[in-house]
C-alpha cells in the first residue's frame, strides 16, 4: 500500500495510477467514502493518459483512525504534505461534496506551481449550515440527527443515506442499483466513527467565503440541480460569485452522487474542462 505520514503521526492511504511524468489529477472524496468513490473516474482519465491519485483522508478508509483533527485545517494540512511528497506540478484537483470544501480549503493554501485548476461537485461550500449571514442554509438541527443517527446505528445509517437521498434513489422511476448502495456502505464502514461524527461539524460549519475569494485558478463548478444532501440554491450559484475565475454548470434533475449514477455525462466533461 502505498502511504505517507504525517508531521502528527497520521498515515494517509493513496492510490497513485498512471505515468509520473502525465498531468496529475487529484480525487478527494465525500463523506464517510474514501478513494475507491473515484473508480469511475481513475479509470476514464488514466485511459486518456492522465496520473491520477485519490487519497482516503484522514479517519476515513485505509487511512488512519483518528480521533483528533478531523477538520478542514488538517485535511488541508494533510492535501499539502501529500503534494509535496509526490512533488506535484500544475495538478487538477476534484473534490466531490466534503471533498469540494476539502480542495477548496488546500487550493487556497497551496504552494506556487503546484494547481493548475480546480473542479468542485455536489460541494458544500460557501458554507451549509444556517445563519444569519447564511438565511437559505440547512438548520443546525439536520446535522445534529445525522450524529444522533451515526452514534445509535452507523450500519444502518450508512445503508439508509445511500439507498435514498443521496443517490436520488427514493426518487420516482429511480434505477436503483444495489451494488452502488453496498459499495457505499462498504466505504464508510471502513473509516473511523469518531472522525466521521467529527466531520459532520466540518463539512456543515465550516465557512470556506475567503478560500473561494483567494483562489487564483480556474475552477469548475458542477452541481445537479436536484441534490438532496448539499442543496443547489445554498452551494454552488453562491460559491461561483465568489471565485475569481468561476464557471458554473449544472445538470437538471441529477443528485448528489451523480458523479457514480452519471459518470458517462460527467467524465465528458470533466475531460473538457481539464483540456480547456
Amino acid at each position: 500500500m502505498d502511504t505517507i505520514t504525517t508531521k502528527d503521526g497520521v498515515t494517509i492511504f493513496y492510490k497513485d495510477w498512471g505515468p509520473k511524468t502525465a498531468q496529475p489529477i487529484v480525487f478527494h472524496h465525500g463523506w464517510p467514502l474514501s478513494a475507491d468513490d473515484w473508480d469511475a473516474q481513475m479509470l476514464y482519465f488514466l485511459a486518456q493518459g492522465y496520473r491520477v491519485i485519490a487519497h482516503d483522508r484522514r479517519g476515513h478508509g485505509r487511512s488512519t483512525q483518528t480521533w483528533e483533527g478531523n477538520d478542514m485545517d488538517h485535511y488541508a494540512a494533510d492535501m499539502i504534505e501529500l503534494t509535496d511528497a509526490l512533488n506535484l506540478k500544475g495538478a487538477v484537483h476534484i473534490g466531490h461534496s466534503t471533498g469540494g470544501g476539502e480542495v477548496v480549503h488546500y487550493v487556497a493554501r497551496a504552494k506556487p506551481g503546484r494547481v493548475a485548476k480546480a473542479v468542485i461537485a455536489g460541494a458544500v461550500p460557501p458554507i451549509m449550515v444556517k445563519s444569519e449571514k447564511n438565511p437559505g442554509g440547512t438548520p443546525i438541527e439536520a446535522f445534529d440527527g445525522l450524529r444522533a443517527a451515526l452514534a445509535a446505528n452507523r450500519a444502518q445509517f450508512f445503508l439508509d443515506v445511500p439507498s435514498g437521498p443521496f443517490y436520488g434513489f427514493n426518487r420516482p422511476g429511480a434505477k436503483v442499483s444495489q451494488g452502488v448502495i453496498e459499495n457505499w456502505w462498504r466505504q464508510g464502514m471502513m473509516g473511523g466513527a469518531k472522525a466521521h461524527y467529527d466531520c459532520i461539524k466540518a463539512f456543515s460549519e465550516t465557512d470556506f467565503t475567503e478560500d473561494l475569494k483567494a483562489i487564483d485558478v480556474p475552477v469548475l463548478v458542477m452541481h445537479g440541480t436536484d441534490d438532496q444532501i448539499v442543496p443547489y440554491a445554498d452551494s454552488a450559484p453562491l460559491s461561483v460569485k465568489l471565485l475569481k475565475h468561476g464557471t458554473l454548470k449544472s445538470y437538471d434533475g441529477y443528485p448528489h452522487g451523480m458523479l457514480t449514477v452519471h459518470a458517462d455525462v460527467l467524465n465528458p466533461d470533466l475531460l473538457a474542462f481539464i483540456k480547456s
